[in-house]
Formats: C-alpha cells, sequence, structure tokens
C-alpha cells in the first residue's frame, strides 16, 4: 500500500467509491480483498502494477457507513492485511499555523483533550512537513499515521499535530452525522498560497516567474525558514515582508518557494477519495502578492478540484466542496490594510461565499476572534471552537444539504442616500443584532473620484431591523463607496458591530 494506508483508517463512503493504491512489482496483479466479521468477504479487485512508478490503482465499490473491515493487498506470495477500516467522510485539512496549532493550544486545552477519547470514530491522520522541487507520488514521511484519536496524539507539542480547527471540525461532523469521520493534515505554518499551489494554477494567475530555482542569495527571505521550526517561520517571513513590494517577481526559499508544499503534501494525496476540504491560510498572503489572492485563492481551489476527481478516477466529485477560514485579526492599532484587502480577497471580492466564482464553498468568519493575548502572538488566536463551528454551519449547509440551517452573518443588500438629511441607509439580508453601538466600523469614500479616495467614518445612528441608518456629516461631494470592518483588528473579541440572532457577524465589505 501507500505508506499512509494503515489500521484504523477511515475511507470515504458512498455514494463514491474509495481509492485504494500501492506499489508492487512490475506488471503483476495484486488482489484487494474487503472482508467483515468472521473474515467473510465483502469484494475483491484485482489490478495490474503498471510503469514507470510501480504502482496498482483500484476502486472499491461504494459502501455504506461502518466497519470495522479489513483490507488485504496480495500479489503471488506476498500479503499485507490493514485491520479497524471504517467507511465514512473523508476531509483534508490545510493550510498555515493558525491550522497546524495542536488542540494543546487552544482555548481550553486540557477539557478537550480529556474528552478525546470519547470519539473511537473520528480517525486522524497527519503528513509530516516536507517541500520537493517536484510532483511526488508518495509522502516523504508522516507525522502521525492513521490513529484513533488520544489526549497524546491531539496535543503533541505546538505547532505539530493534530491541527485543533481539523480535530474540532471532524468531532462536530461526527456528532453532527453520526458517520465514522477520517482527517487528514497537512499544514505548514508561515506558508504562502504559491506554495501550496501547482505550477498551472500560478501560471493561470500570472505568478509563474516566482518558480525560480530557490537558494539564499536569490530569496527575499534569504532562507529564514530552512532550519526552523515550521511554525517559526512566520516572524522572518513578516519582519521582512512588511517592506517587500508585492510585485510578482519575488523569489521565495524554503517552504515558501512557488509549488513546493502542493509537490511534496498534496500531490501524494491525489488518489484519495475526499469529501471535503477544510482550509486555513492566507496571513502569509497579507504581506505578499496581496492583491492577486483573488485570483489564486479561487484557481487553486479550482485547480484542486480537478486533481482530486482527476486523481481518484472520478470519485471525489468535480464540485469537492471547500470551506475556509476568513482572517482573524493581528495589530490592533495597526493602520495597514493588507489584511482587510486580503479578506476582501478570499471572497473573490465578492464579500460572501458560496458565489459564482467560488461555486460550493463556505467560510468561518473570524475577524471577532481577535486575541491579543495569545502567548503564540495575536496572529494566532486561541478561540478554535467558535472557528470550527462556524465551519460546521458551512459544511452542513453547503456539503450536506440542510436547507434550514442558517450558516453566514448578515450581508448589505442595498444602501439608499437620503441626501437632503445627510443620512446612507444601509439594509442587511438577515434580522439585524448590533453589539457595538458606537465602532467606527463604517467608512464612506467621500471623494469626488473614486481613486484614490478619501475614507471617512459614517457613525451608525440608528439600527432597525435590517437597517442601519449612517451619519454622512464630514461628507459634503458625492459618496463614491461603503466599507464595514476595513481594518487589521476591526472589532473587539466577540462584539463586533453586527450580528445575526445566530451569532454570526457580518462579514467584511467594501
Amino acid at each position: 500500500f501507500a505508506s499512509y494506508y494503515g489500521d484504523h483508517m477511515v475511507l470515504q463512503k458512498k455514494p463514491s467509491g474509495a481509492v485504494v493504491w500501492g506499489h508492487g512489482e512490475l506488471g503483476a496483479v495484486v488482489t484487494v480483498t474487503l472482508s467483515g466479521a468472521g473474515g467473510l468477504i465483502i469484494m475483491e479487485k484485482t489490478a495490474q502494477v503498471k510503469g514507470p512508478s510501480g504502482t496498482w490503482t483500484t476502486v472499491l465499490d461504494p459502501m455504506d457507513r461502518g466497519g470495522p473491515y479489513a483490507l488485504t493487498a496480495e500479489q503471488g506470495w506476498e500479503n499485507v492485511t490493514l485491520q479497524d477500516i471504517y467507511f465514512g467522510d473523508v476531509w483534508l485539512c490545510s493550510g498555515q499555523s493558525n491550522m497546524a496549532m495542536t488542540v494543546l493550544q487552544v482555548a481550553n486545552a486540557s477539557q478537550e483533550l480529556a474528552v478525546a477519547s470519547r470519539y473511537p470514530y473520528v480517525r486522524v491522520f497527519a503528513a509530516a512537513p516536507a517541500r520537493s522541487d517536484v510532483e511526488l507520488e508518495d509522502l516523504e514521511r508522516i507525522d502521525l499515521p492513521w490513529s484513533i484519536p488520544t489526549a497524546e496524539n491531539l496535543g503533541h507539542g505546538n505547532f505539530t499535530y493534530f491541527s485543533a480547527v481539523c480535530w474540532l471540525l471532524g468531532r462536530s461532523l461526527y456528532e453532527a452525522l453520526g458517520s465514522p469521520i477520517g482527517l487528514v493534515e497537512a499544514a505548514w505554518g508561515g506558508t504562502p498560497i504559491e506554495a501550496w499551489s501547482s505550477r498551472r494554477a500560478l501560471q493561470a494567475c500570472g505568478l509563474l516567474e516566482d518558480t525560480g530555482r530557490e537558494g539564499p542569495q536569490s530569496s527575499l527571505w534569504h532562507g529564514a525558514c530552512f532550519n526552523l521550526k515550521p511554525a517559526l517561520c512566520f516572524a522572518p517571513l513578516l519582519s521582512l515582508a512588511l517592506s517587500s513590494s508585492t510585485s510578482p517577481h519575488q523569489h521565495l526559499s524554503g517552504p515558501q518557494t512557488p509549488s513546493v508544499l502542493w509537490n511534496a503534501m498534496i500531490h501524494p494525496l491525489l488518489n484519495m477519495t475526499l469529501r471535503g476540504v477544510a482550509w486555513y491560510q492566507g496571513e502569509a498572503n497579507a504581506f505578499l502578492h496581496t492583491d492577486q489572492y483573488n485570483c489564486t485563492f479561487p484557481t487553486l481551489i479550482a485547480d484542486w478540484r480537478r486533481a482530486f476527481h482527476t486523481g481518484s478516477a472520478g470519485q471525489t466529485e468535480l464540485l469537492l466542496p471547500f470551506g475556509f477560514v476568513q482572517l482573524s485579526s493581528y495589530r490592533r492599532r495597526s493602520v495597514d490594510d493588507s489584511f482587510a484587502r486580503l479578506r476582501w480577497h478570499q471572497t473573490a471580492d465578492l464579500g460572501v461565499v458560496p458565489n459564482a466564482r467560488m461555486p460550493s464553498t463556505f467560510m468561518a468568519v473570524a475577524m471577532d476572534l481577535g486575541d491579543e493575548h495569545s502567548p503564540y502572538g495575536s496572529i494566532h488566536p486561541r478561540d478554535k471552537q467558535n472557528v470550527a463551528h462556524r465551519l460546521l454551519l458551512g459544511a452542513r449547509a453547503v456539503v450536506y444539504g440542510d436547507k434550514d440551517l442558517v450558516f453566514q452573518g448578515p450581508y448589505p443588500t442595498r444602501a439608499i442616500l437620503e441626501v437632503t438629511r445627510g443620512l446612507l441607509n444601509v439594509t442587511y439580508s438577515q434580522e439585524l443584532i448590533c453589539r457595538q453601538r458606537d465602532a467606527q466600523a463604517f467608512e464612506v469614500c467621500c471623494s469626488s473620484q473614486a481613486s484614490p479616495c478619501q475614507w471617512l467614518l459614517a457613525p451608525v445612528v440608528a439600527v432597525g431591523p435590517r437597517t442601519v441608518t449612517l451619519a454622512l456629516g464630514g461628507c459634503r461631494t458625492l459618496v463614491l463607496g461603503l466599507r464595514y470592518a476595513w481594518a487589521e483588528w476591526p472589532c473587539e473579541y466577540q462584539a463586533c458591530p453586527l450580528y445575526n440572532p445566530q451569532g454570526l457577524p457580518a462579514p467584511p465589505f467594501l
């Protein structure tokens, strides 16, 4: 089998068929047998080992959820048997350090770790951080083989394994669905989206020139991450990238090099049949190619979808559901708007998802979960439970078809200007709960020309069931634009100005 098959794993249940693959002698025929209780054979498949990689692949018949099963691959007199196999839903979790944060690092960590053993049908697997200049067929290393969750393997140090966001989402999915859940983590701190993108995806966004050979002499960051633990890469990346331009011709090094994480950590997984992806990344791109993210992110999603669909012989659906976390907060008093721009670009500049450019996606807004006193730095907030809950709502609605579930916060549908009264009435899509009436969250573009725009505060003077009324006293010319929560640290903890009755914050918009 491929190196990441093992006892205790979860394979994708029906309507898809799980793909099984491995290595063998060139030309040999491999027999794959799935058996149940008492050795009863459920199905048998054969596959031929093909070159030049010496691999075989077979697609199992779609299976109902449940288990345990045994899976045997046999070639001549040799055979390998994997035990305690379940069928359920398999999710891939990827991104940078906020995805890599372990359960040990989150709020209420001891309590979360103490209850881990109550979820034996949520199985966890973590690929080790690795990079490659060429696309690999198999993972180089594994941090955590397929395992039943324990306090030890969910809290194995800081930024190692297992991902808190991934675990909390998977646990919640299990509680909601009652189906086994398989969680696959492939994350590396301090890494930009370019590293997770294939060459073809970068080419589609005009960034292929970034794929020059790495090296300390040509590197923007001088190889700062070569010898550091993955999570620690973020500090030099921030300090040096802050003064950099966002030219598409920068040369990156180490795990930031374009495509190296796609090559080593995603490409080896493409044969897997997946049910969904959870993504938490973007902080690095608040300082690198920020305004290309409205291309690189939708393109990465589309590219991963095509690649997993093809790699799994069509078993992973072509519109593989893709959930992500919008950036939280970083520096409280910063006037830099790169985080705000990145949040906007995470939605392909449309504000909410799913949308026409990002179908079958869902988003957890996190800008109200800032954690100024996090021991891991304010860029790593510890409240991952709310993040996972908001992802869960999106997954239940978008992936599992719960049509009655509210999974997004309120979003503006129209704005009407009352010129004589100097007011702007903004109508929202949902009922509003105002938690911070005096927050300076709304701004208007008060200019005779749209660019450059002069942004002025627009205080809230009234809040109706679905309407916010803003005062435009400082604006004596045309109002050409409106924005909300456009700041690096736009809200206090769980106290943005606007929420819906379900407690979901209104997302930022421009």
